[in-house]
């Protein structure tokens, strides 16, 4: 049995950003390590591990895991200025309603 051949059908290409090799030969460890403990240490809250994830990226650029691109573009200064608003607090025995505002209280 023969298959037609379709030319139109055209070969998957990888996206531009967001696309990379896996770290096989682990170059990259020990920066990707120190951001991870560094999240850790700070509940998950990355701007204060910048410099960990810049140290991480120039890392996987050097060792050409990723295509080299500009510092300025990864958006790291525009988190440096960004108002930081902390989250409301949560008192666990007050019960929520959905739809429902929270109580202001004095």
């Amino acid at each position: 049995m023969q298959f037609a051949h379709n030319s139109s059908i055209q070969k998957p290409t990888p996206p531009d950003k967001g696309s990379f090799p896996l770290d096989h030969d682990s170059e990259c460890s020990k920066p990707m390590l120190a951001y991870v403990n560094c999240l850790s240490e700070n509940n998950g809250l990355s701007r204060f591990c910048m410099e960990f994830s810049k140290e991480y990226l120039k890392c996987r650029m050097d060792n050409n895991l990723m295509a080299k691109e500009d510092m300025d573009n990864f958006g790291f200064e525009e988190v440096k200025k960004a108002k930081i608003v902390p989250a409301p607090h949560y008192n666990p025995n007050e019960p929520i309603v959905a739809g429902l505002s929270r109580r202001k209280r004095d």
